[in-house]
Parts: structure tokens; sequence; C-alpha cells
């Protein structure tokens, strides 16, 4: 017997409903990132419990370990029970868990609380994406990884936005956030139980390679997950992107530090500058999502959004120490988030579509592999990039960051997909 909130399509949605259904989907993943949300918070929390930054960093580290942890097999029980039977529980008890976060008075209960947020947190954030890929054919796979990319921005400014407006309301008191948090990710959670759905185990199964309607009610079988580890082009996938997301989570955590400490920024400044990166970003990863996805190609533009951010960030590597102007560091760190997103969406629906080509059944085990991967890495990153920066500059880690993304290109040669639009193909977008 299914849980009350889960509701099945035997039909696969067309028009408005699919939009629609899509849009609570991404919705789902801005709730994710954003009740776990905690740098807003975190001079605050860093002074009232006593605490270092490298301690932080220690309790960072391991809770992020539980989340990849949990994202793995949270993808895979996805593929076996359904999307929504464990996202929406994962969703409510980690916004529940804010409240609980808002007693914690030492160092070893916020490790205990953040570990428990974080490992129920893993396990639903990559079924987010997984719904995406379930209510997005591939004319338009691209585009909608483009928006679920919006999750984790709308998180960031909704947490931010929140707390600039509500802290002086509460004497800069961090518990305050806390308790907002977890009762506006309950709000979101309501409208996420009251709307979302998913397709039946046997409309997952199929590919679409167009929005159609179709039917399925035959018992479908669960995928067998080994048959995954049993193609290398998925696992150039993983590890190659896992390269690439160096740079990204490196500007995610230490973005700030590195332009207000080489570049000698003062903190709003720099924000600032992070803010229209972000913006940047976001315009392009709908803008290319939707080229990508007019001429059926994905490779092209990952490669050329690489190529261009590895130009690009060895410049930026050049600049430090170097006195570049607030003006010019500022043009080429937007240009590096700009095409950073060139490469991502492209790549994110090809991964997806070769995952779907290898057993359709298995989309959330992969991308739940995927996710544990990428929060290894991070869970490495957090304590050995400040490591690396104070014994040779921030220009050390970044070259770091470099490798990365050099790579992430050089495993570009395993995808499956084509470079060039087929003939017809062509011939059918010129008339």
């Amino acid at each position: 017997m299914k849980p009350f909130y889960v509701r099945e399509l035997n039909v696969y949605p067309v028009g408005r409903r699919r939009i629609w259904l899509l849009s609570i989907a991404v919705l789902a993943s801005l709730v994710a990132n954003f009740e776990t949300t905690l740098s807003t918070i975190l001079p605050l929390l860093i002074v009232d419990l006593d605490m270092t930054y490298e301690v932080y960093g220690v309790i960072a580290a391991a809770s992020v370990l539980v989340g990849g942890l949990s994202a793995g097999f949270g993808g895979i029980l996805s593929d076996r029970w359904g999307r929504v039977a464990i996202l929406v529980p994962t969703l409510t008890v980690t916004a529940g868990c804010n409240f609980l976060l808002a007693t914690v008075d030492s160092v070893s209960g916020l490790f205990a609380v953040r570990c428990l947020m974080l490992f129920i947190e893993g396990a639903g954030i990559t079924i987010t994406a997984s719904l995406v890929r379930d209510f997005s054919p591939r004319v338009g796979r691209a585009q909608a990884f483009a928006f679920w990319t919006w999750g984790p921005v709308g998180a960031t400014f909704l947490a931010s936005f929140l707390a600039w407006q509500t802290l002086p309301l509460f004497d800069n008191a961090w518990q305050s956030q806390a308790i907002l948090m977890g009762i506006v990710s309950l709000t979101l959670c309501a409208i996420i139980i009251w709307q979302i759905a998913e397709p039946s185990a046997a409309l997952r199964a199929q590919v679409l390679d167009a929005e159609r309607a179709v039917t399925a009610e035959e018992k479908i079988d669960p995928g067998r997950l080994r048959e995954l580890f049993r193609h290398p082009h998925l696992w150039a996938h993983v590890l190659g992107n896992t390269g690439w997301q160096v740079l990204y989570w490196t500007f995610t955590i230490y973005g700030t530090a590195i332009l207000t400490g080489p570049f000698k920024m003062d903190t709003a400044a720099a924000n600032g500058v992070v803010t229209l990166g972000v913006v940047l970003n976001a315009l392009a990863v709908i803008a290319v999502g939707r080229v990508s996805d007019r001429l059926r190609l994905r490779k092209p533009f990952t490669a050329a959004g690489t190529v261009l951010t590895v130009v690009t960030l060895a410049y930026y590597i050049s600049l430090i120490g170097g006195g570049a102007s607030a003006t010019h560091v500022t043009i080429v760190y937007a240009l590096l988030f700009l095409f950073m997103g060139v490469a991502y969406v492209p790549w994110m629906a090809n991964f997806s579509e070769n995952a779907e080509d290898v057993d359709a059944r298995l989309q959330g085990a992969a991308l739940g592999i995927w996710g544990m991967v990428v929060r290894v890495m991070i869970v490495v990153l957090l304590p050995v990039a400040p490591l690396v920066a104070g014994a040779g500059g921030w220009q050390s880690w970044l070259i770091v960051a470099l490798v990365g993304q050099v790579v992430f290109l050089a495993t570009l040669a395993a995808f499956k997909g084509p470079w060039r639009p087929a003939v017809e193909r062509s011939a059918r977008l010129s008339v």
C-alpha cells in the first residue's frame, strides 16, 4: 500500500500539466537546498558556540560525507520504491530538523544535528533531478535541467534575503533563522505534497524522444544496478564531472574568501561580484539549454564551455597578486561563471541520456551515484583547500581546480552522443 501523498501517473503528462509538474520538481530542489543552508548564520554560530573555522570544517566534511552515502542509496531506492515515496518524507523531516538545530548549544550538538540533516537531505536531493528527467523528453531535457540548477541558486538567494530582512528583528540571534527556515520549508513542503506526482514505473522505463501521451499499465521490474557498472562511459561521466565540480564548489564555498584575500576586496564588494556571476550563470544555463535542445547536441557545448573555462581560469589565476583592478577581476570572475553554465547543463542532459540508454529504469541510481561521488570530493575539498592555499596561496588550489577542468575535458571523448547535427535534423530545422 502506497503512502497517501504518492500519486502515480499511468499516462505521460503533456502541455501545461507537464510544465507544472516540472515546476514542482524544481521547487523541491529549492527546498532541499534551502533547508540545509548554514552560511547565512555561520559567523554568529561560530561566536555563540566558541568554535573555530577549522573545527567547523571537520563538522562540514563529516556531514557532507554522510549525505553523500545517503545520496547513493536514495537514488537506488527511488528507482525501486518511487520518487515521491522517498522525496516527501526527506524534505519534511529535514525541514523539521531546523527546529532541532535552534536548540543546539554545543559543538557536539551541532555535529549530531548536521549529520542527521545531511543524511536525510542526501537521500532526497538527487531524487529531484530524477523527477526532472522523468518529466522531460529529450527534446527539452537540457532546458529542464537548466531550471533544476536554479534550485541551489534560489535557495542561496532565499536564505540570504530572509537573514537580511529578519535578523535585526531578533537581535541577530541565529536561532531565529533556524526557526524561520523550518517554517518556510514546511510551508513549501505542504505545497509540494499537495501537487506532486510521478510517472509510474512503466512510464519511467520508457525513453521519450518528444512530448507525447503514452499509456503504461503493465508491471515493470526494477533494473539491475550492476548493469550501470559495466559501462565505462558512465564512469567517465561521473569521475570527469567530479573533477569539473572542484572549481564550482571552490567558488561556492571559498569564492568570497578568494576575492577578499588575494584581490583585497571588502566583503560587500565581494558578495556583489559573486551575485553577478550567479546571475550570469543562471541566464547562461537557460539560453544554452534551449539551443542544445533545438540542435539535439550536448558534447560540443560542453567542450566549448570547458575550453573557455580553462582559458579564463588560467587568466584569473595569473591576476592573483598582480594588482588588477576590481572591475577587471569582476569581469573575469563573471565570465568564469558564464562559461561554466555553458558547459554544465548540456553535460547533465548528456549524462541522463547516456544512463537512460543503458537502462531507463536506473536513472535514480545513476544520479545517486554521481551525487555520492561529488559529495566525497567536497569532503576532501573542505579541509584540504585552505591548507593548500595557506601553504602556496589560493592560486595553488585554483591550479588543482584547473587540472580538474582539463580531466573533465579529456573524459568527453568517452561520452556517447553526436558532435554535429545529423543531416536530416539540420534539414528539418531549416524548414
